[in-house]
Parts: structure tokens; C-alpha cells; sequence
């Protein structure tokens, strides 16, 4: 039987942290800045999100007014042309986020479970 894409075999969550009304940190930011630490490059991380160069930038403009310092900082010049990078506070701002995540998914997997079980069996006919 073919699994259902929007019935994922193990649940998982997705959290939004919301620090005010125009102030949050969710899946979608978290995974621009990883992409960017991983690329080494703000639109090519948009781009494997499906994301517009624009919007990638509007993101990361958010994120960097949010905190205390920029998240991510561009960087000029050399043969392949400029860049971005994650600044220190980016990478712990990343990391912490994630922490929450794991920690999250650790301690609600039980209840998890438990809410998948109770889910509707659906047949691929409908």
C-alpha cells in the first residue's frame, strides 16, 4: 500500500517560537540559516527551499533585527564572487532552536504516539 504524503509515517513537530507580534522563530528560518551555514550562500539556500532570492533576504532581515547582532552576515568578493555566513550568535541562535526541537520531540513522543494511534485509517480510495 503507497503511504500517504500527508500522513507521515512517524509524527513529527514543527515549532513556531513567537517572541511578539512580528518576532518569531520557526522551520522555515531555522532551515534558511542552515542552509546558509551549509552553502555558504543566502539565495543558493533559498533556492533549495523553493524560495525566492527576495523572500530569503526579507527572512534574514527579520531574523537579524530580531536579535541583539545579525544572524548571518554577507561576505565580498574572491574568484566565486560573495557569500554569507552565519555569525557566532546565528549559530547559537541555531542551535538553541534546535535544542528546543529535539527536546520537544524527546519528551512528547509518547503523547506522539499516541495521537497517531488515534488518527483515521483512510483507504487510498477514499
Amino acid at each position: 500500500m503507497p503511504s500517504d504524503p500527508q500522513r507521515p509515517r512517524t509524527p513529527r513537530l514543527r515549532i513556531r517560537i513567537v517572541f511578539g507580534e512580528d518576532r518569531m522563530i520557526g522551520p522555515g528560518k531555522a532551515d534558511l540559516l542552515d542552509g546558509i551555514a551549509r552553502l555558504g550562500s543566502i539565495a543558493a539556500a533559498g533556492r533549495e527551499m523553493g524560495m525566492s532570492y527576495k523572500r530569503a533576504w526579507e527572512l534574514i532581515g527579520t531574523l537579524n533585527a530580531m536579535f541583539r547582532a545579525p544572524l548571518v552576515e554577507r561576505t565580498r568578493g574572491g574568484p566565486g564572487g560573495g557569500g554569507a555566513v552565519l555569525t557566532d550568535l546565528g549559530r547559537e541562535v541555531l542551535a538553541q532552536y534546535r535544542a528546543v526541537e529535539a527536546e520537544a520531540a524527546a519528551h512528547g513522543a509518547d503523547r506522539l504516539a499516541r495521537l497517531q494511534e488515534l488518527l483515521r485509517d483512510i483507504p487510498d480510495e477514499k
